[in-house]
């Protein structure tokens, strides 16, 4: 049996993406600062986007070793 399901695999990965664009939207430019060493870094949305897809198919991977 394939219980493998793409579409909703895909449909966690856009909400989770989805969700990301949001919280970058909300917080502005992330930003990382480390004062001892004199840098700062930047964060744009693309990679707070990129996460939250991740995030989005870490949720779907629980959800399938739990049978839900």
């Amino acid at each position: 049996m394939n219980d493998n399901n793409i579409g909703e695999a895909v449909g966690f990965a856009a909400g989770g993406a989805v969700l990301g664009g949001g919280a970058a939207a909300t917080l502005g430019g992330i930003g990382v600062l480390a004062p001892a060493a004199g840098i700062a870094v930047g964060i744009g949305a693309a990679p707070v986007v990129a996460a939250g897809a991740v995030v989005g198919l870490a949720a779907y991977g629980i959800k399938k070793a739990f049978g839900w």
